[in-house]
C-alpha cells in the first residue's frame, strides 16, 4: 500500500477518534476490521499514529492553539480539519517527516474530505507551526 493511502487511513482513524473523543484498543480493532486492513506494515503505522497523537495530545493541542488567529479555539475547528492538522503535526515533529510532504499530503486530503476553505486554513496553521518549531532548519529544543 502506498504511503499516501496509508496516510488517508490514518486521517480516517484520527477523525474517528476525534468524533468519539477516545482512542481505545477496541475502537482501533473495529477500525482495522471495518477497513479490511490485513497488511502488518499498515497496522503498525496506524498504531503508531494513534498512540503518538494520543500520548502527545496536550503538546499538539497547545501548538495548534498557539497558531490560531484571535477569537479562534480548538472547538471552533471542524473535526475533519483538526484531524488533518493533528496528523501533520505528529508526522512533522515526532516522526521527522519533511514538513513539505506532511503539509502537502494533508492539504490534498482536505481537498477531498473538507470544505473548500479548509486547504488554505490548514496550510496557514501548519505554516505557522513550521515557523514556530523552526522546521525549516534546526529544530528548537523546547
Amino acid at each position: 500500500m502506498q504511503r499516501s493511502a496509508m496516510r488517508e487511513l490514518a486521517f480516517k482513524l484520527v477523525y474517528e477518534i476525534e468524533v468519539q473523543k477516545q482512542a481505545s484498543d477496541d475502537q482501533f480493532e473495529i477500525f482495522i476490521e471495518n477497513n479490511e486492513i490485513t497488511d502488518e506494515k499498515v497496522m503498525e503505522y496506524l498504531k503508531d499514529i494513534k498512540k503518538g497523537i494520543n500520548s502527545n495530545a496536550e503538546e499538539i493541542n497547545k501548538l495548534i492553539e498557539s497558531n490560531l488567529k484571535e477569537n479562534w479555539s480548538l472547538n471552533r475547528i471542524s473535526k475533519i480539519n483538526l484531524s488533518l492538522i493533528k496528523l501533520a503535526i505528529y508526522e512533522m515533529i515526532y516522526k521527522k517527516l519533511p514538513y513539505k510532504v506532511a503539509i502537502n499530503e494533508v492539504v490534498e486530503l482536505a481537498k477531498k474530505y473538507a470544505d473548500e476553505s479548509a486547504p488554505v486554513f490548514i496550510n496557514g496553521i501548519l505554516a505557522s507551526v513550521v515557523k514556530e518549531k523552526n522546521l525549516n532548519g534546526e529544530m528548537n529544543e523546547n
